[in-house]
């Protein structure tokens, strides 16, 4: 009698999943992958639809190439509206890409993440895309032409709920298409965008017309923008008054111009091309506009840069940052090369920073000299290091600049905490001899603690 009781108890439990409602169901398959999501429709004629009221499909090459045509049928029948959550869609199939999103925006979906690798061959963005009322989120990647029709010519906003935008190596139909599909976003507060010369290969390049990247949305609060790989002379003009989080990356040997950013909180640059004779004037000007934020990531060659420049020009031109409370550097940091008058030059620069991070990548160089370039006027003691700075800390040490670490251990009179996180590729006997050394250092701070990680 109890060993069938256990049998029937057994057999209720083992189908306890079967008695959950095709919601919660639906929710459970979301998070498979979606080639694992459509094959539960062979357990039983219950399942053989649920896979399709799931919220999110990514559909990529092996899930597309492994199911029947029959199944993908299935994907383009319409669903009940708001069913479609998420479509991801990574595939080399045009024809399908266009009934994808078709069907998905008659769902009402909000967030199309879109991959598209044609192998030399571009897709112009299906049409529907750019009226989309529901999308919140929107990613482009790969060979699609942006070619959004003008924004003047439409009654409303095209994407009147978007939040969320990145842009990937698209190609760009013309000078204005990125701008005129920004003009469009009103609520929009995430925008990150990576363009390179091979972008703009629709362009007309015989003209002096330069490519336009303007930025004006007063929702903004993330900006960041890759232009490493763009020579092509660009335009741009960011006005975001609610910008908090500013990351560039790219050379300011263009039309540089950015405006009304009083919340700015945190900015990363990484600014290149300093050859030409006005790059100083230019860079300075576009760091004077972020002079109030709070937390800044400058890459060590951009410190380097200003360094070589500063070298034949009054110091003094780097603006100051007097809310500054955190900075870090980071990088390859290249061997013939010793980085501490590029750092404490910026020091000087932010009289009150409490925390400054080092994470810097030693690259071996043939050259075994140590490069450096003498100021006209030497700097005097940080201001930061005689009053502020309480936190100190090396990420990925190896070792090799050792300087960074005396010198602030030297003239840190209010320091509370080195902290030293080692290269994970070196070995105990390295670290313990690092660690000895740095422990010899003079500290000019009584209560400074140095914890190696």
């Amino acid at each position: 009698m109890k060993k069938q009781r256990r049998e029937t108890e057994e057999e209720e439990h083992s189908d306890i999943i079967s008695s959950l409602p095709d919601c919660m169901l639906a929710h459970i398959l979301y998070f498979l992958p979606t080639k694992q999501a459509i094959l539960t429709s062979i357990l039983s004629s219950r399942w053989r639809a649920l896979w399709t009221l799931v919220p999110g499909l990514h559909l990529d090459k092996p899930t597309l190439y492994s199911i029947r045509t029959s199944t993908l049928d299935d994907i383009l029948l319409p669903r009940n509206p708001s069913t479609l959550c998420k479509l991801r869609i990574d595939c080399p199939r045009r024809s399908f890409v266009d009934k994808c999103v078709q069907a998905a925006i008659l769902c009402g979906v909000q967030e199309l993440d879109l991959v598209l690798d044609l192998h030399n061959q571009t897709k112009e963005l299906p049409g529907s895309v750019f009226f989309c009322t529901t999308l919140v989120v929107l990613k482009l990647r790969g060979h699609f032409l942006l070619n959004p029709p003008d924004s003047a010519s439409s009654s409303s906003s095209m994407f009147p709920s978007l939040k969320i935008l990145r842009i990937s190596h698209v190609y760009y139909a013309n000078h204005n298409s990125l701008s005129t599909l920004l003009a469009t976003c009103p609520l929009l507060q995430d925008l990150r965008i990576k363009v390179g010369d091979s972008d703009l290969d629709f362009l007309d390049k015989e003209t002096d017309k330069k490519f336009n990247i303007l930025v004006f949305v007063p929702t903004l609060k993330i900006l960041v923008l890759d232009c490493s790989f763009l020579h092509w002379s660009f335009k741009l003009h960011i006005n975001t008054p609610a910008l908090e989080y500013f990351n560039f990356k790219g050379d300011l040997d263009s039309d540089v111009v950015s405006e009304n950013l009083p919340n700015l909180f945190k900015s990363v640059l990484d600014v290149r091309n300093c050859y030409h004779l006005d790059w100083m004037w230019k860079l300075t000007s576009f760091m004077g506009l972020l002079c109030n934020i709070r937390s800044m990531e400058l890459w060590i060659g951009t410190a380097e840069y200003i360094l070589e420049h500063s070298s034949s020009n009054n110091h003094y031109d780097v603006p100051m940052f007097h809310n500054l409370s955190s900075l870090k550097f980071y990088g390859d940091l290249w061997a013939m090369w010793s980085p501490w008058n590029a750092v404490k030059l910026l020091l000087c620069r932010a009289p009150k920073l409490q925390t400054l991070t080092f994470e810097l990548n030693y690259r071996c160089c043939i050259r075994s000299f140590s490069v450096d370039f003498p100021l006209k006027k030497p700097l005097d003691v940080p201001e930061c290091l005689s009053s502020h700075l309480t936190t100190c800390h090396y990420k990925g040490f190896s070792g090799h600049v050792m300087e960074l670490v005396e010198q602030i251990l030297k003239e840190s009179k209010v320091l509370k905490t080195m902290k030293i996180t080692f290269n994970s590729d070196l070995d105990s006997k390295e670290k313990l001899r690092i660690h000895e050394e740095i422990m010899k250092f003079p500290r000019t701070s009584q209560t400074c603690q140095i914890a190696f990680d």
